[in-house]
């Protein structure tokens, strides 16, 4: 199932996409795609929706013209992993981990898949990400396998781990700082549910600048997969529904391409996830 939200910034509706790709409103369900709504996505949560939808128990509505929002309101947290693929770790002259690379990213980071991506003031080598996003959809705390990571996740989407790198490096070493600028975790455009992602180590990721392909990856050359991630973060902290985790990003960032300019105003970026969706950003300046 394709869950996600349209209209103005702050002004967002809950949609859902049946079988054919028809669009369903669901503001007679729920406000909102958040943390609440995720959390009564358990399997009867599931079919029941999936029953309102074959049963045309949904008005229709007609998403022509409407700006694709994050398909979760603004989350708790999103909790990002680095130099989780081998490719990356390579580019970037790092070992690779023994254990995950963890950040935190603010909320208020998080924008429509579509939405302008801002360089940051001071900003001299704004790069992308292409990856995959966990959403979580129940409290996870101290997760002991891999079995109940697996149960904690809503679904899927794609991400752009936009990153500001002489903030991330060159001002004082950390990670938050180059990765904390508005705007710079596009998420969307769907939350594709578990269900119907299956397994997630073998999605495809795939980035362009300006029609040319940067990155080509698979979810399944992850360092540390998807359920472990979820079971290591929930020993340092509770993940709760509508959380997002970031999976980390396979090699071809401008950091790893020597003599490639970094981003700069008007370039657009173009990413997608295997049945996740696709965005597209152009860049500006804040």
């Amino acid at each position: 199932m394709k869950l996600l939200r349209v209209g103005p910034q702050g002004a967002e509706r809950p949609v859902v996409l049946g079988q054919d790709g028809t669009a369903f409103d669901l503001s007679g369900r729920t406000p909102d795609i958040d943390g609440a709504f995720l959390a009564g996505l358990d399997p009867t949560g599931l079919a029941e929706l999936a029953r309102a939808v074959a049963a045309g128990e949904l008005p229709e509505t007609d998403l022509t013209g409407q700006r694709i929002g994050a398909p979760v309101v603004r989350p708790g947290k999103v909790v990002g992993i680095g130099l989780n693929y081998r490719d990356h770790a390579a580019e970037a002259g790092a070992a690779i981990p023994a254990e995950p690379v963890v950040f935190l990213k603010p909320s208020n980071t998080v924008v429509g898949p579509d939405d302008e991506v801002l360089i940051p003031r001071g900003g001299e080598k704004t790069d992308y990400e292409v990856e995959l996003a966990i959403v979580i959809g129940r409290t996870g705390r101290y997760l002991e396998s891999e079995a109940e990571a697996a149960a904690v996740i809503a679904g899927y989407a794609t991400v752009n781990d936009v990153t500001e790198r002489a903030f991330q490096f060159e001002r004082g070493g950390q990670w938050d700082k180059g990765k904390s600028a508005e705007t710079f975790t596009p998420l969307g455009p769907w939350l594709v549910t578990a269900d119907e992602v299956g397994d997630p180590q073998r999605l495809g990721l795939r980035l362009w600048v300006n029609g040319e392909l940067r990155q080509d990856g698979n979810t399944a050359a992850m360092i540390f997969p998807v359920y472990e991630l979820v079971r290591y973060v929930s020993q340092f902290m509770v993940l709760e529904p509508g959380d997002v985790i970031v999976t980390g990003t396979p090699a071809g960032v401008t950091l790893g391409r020597p003599g490639t300019p970094f981003l700069r105003p008007d370039d657009v970026v173009e990413l997608e996830v295997d049945g996740l969706g696709r965005q597209r950003q152009v860049l500006g300046k804040a």
